[in-house]
């Protein structure tokens, strides 16, 4: 059996001989190189369809994030650009149920919800816009509040956010924040 240390001696001088000028064995000059595909990079094999005319591939599909009013994190929803909003919030909830995600929501209608930029916006999307000319790729999704579905939603304890800043607007008067200072002398 070979001492451990003239084992390592003689790969040490084989490595370096290479880089003090000697030739390489033949071993090293015919090593096999593995055969590409030239194909490899194609649009097609992307996933993405040929360029459009400024040279840019032109996309396909694209991944949105629509958060559920109440929910913990947002759902992820692969869908083509030419869709509209009302095709977004439909495979939104269809993705929702399916997932069985928490809190259980008070309908499966996709007519029943509104799709905002953020929660914080009190207007919602129009459901015939285009999802490619929206500007963003997350959402925010509530239920929509009406009288065709009050009482739907009644039983659920959130109730939609447009209306709760429309009634608050509406209660509110302008000094309404004095009630909350206390005046002493």
């Amino acid at each position: 059996m070979p001492n451990p240390k003239s084992y390592r001696k003689g790969k040490l001088t084989e490595k370096s001989s290479s880089f003090h000028g000697e030739k390489p064995s033949k071993t090293a000059a015919t090593l096999r190189r593995p055969k590409t595909d030239p194909e490899l990079l194609s649009f097609k094999n992307l996933g993405l369809s040929a360029p459009s005319l400024d040279g840019r591939p032109k996309m396909t599909k694209l991944l949105f994030n629509v958060t559920i009013q109440g929910s913990l994190g947002p759902v992820q929803v692969l869908m083509s650009p030419d869709m509209t909003v009302a095709d977004l919030v439909a495979a939104t909830v269809r993705q929702y149920l399916k997932e069985a995600r928490r809190p259980i929501l008070p309908t499966a209608d996709p007519s029943a919800f509104d799709l905002h930029y953020s929660q914080f916006s009190l207007e919602s999307l129009n459901e015939d816009e285009k999802l490619i000319a929206l500007g963003s790729r997350n959402f925010f999704l509530c239920p929509r509040k009406s009288e065709d579905n009050d009482d739907l939603l009644a039983s659920s304890s959130s109730s939609s956010c447009s209306t709760q800043a429309k009634e608050n607007a509406k209660s509110s008067s302008g000094f309404s924040w004095f009630k909350f200072i206390e005046f002493r002398i």
